[in-house]
């Protein structure tokens, strides 16, 4: 997926808006949609700029669309933390 700006009146999302965005759809996986997830978001934000968030967050699978379309947070970091000592992980630092 190209997370370029493909409009040119979108603007980068900062740090703190991608936060804020993934933490309202951690708190409400599975409630809304795509349109719905927008509107209720605590402050606003440009469409495009939601746009580029959604498609950075779906490309990272921290969230996904169920059958009906609604946003689904799926990362799991405690999975995360139990294997990330394991030996058949690689560590890159």
């Amino acid at each position: 997926m190209q997370l370029s700006n493909k409009n040119s009146n979108a603007r980068s999302p900062t740090l703190q808006t991608v936060l804020m965005v993934e933490r309202f759809i951690d708190k409400t996986s599975g409630e809304y949609k795509k349109t719905e997830l927008f509107k209720k978001l605590p402050k606003k934000v440009m469409w495009q700029t939601f746009q580029i968030i959604m498609g950075y967050l779906e490309s990272i699978h921290k969230i996904a669309y169920d059958n009906q379309g609604y946003v689904v947070y799926i990362w799991n970091p405690e999975f995360y933390n139990k294997i990330k000592n394991s030996p058949e992980i690689k560590d890159e630092t």
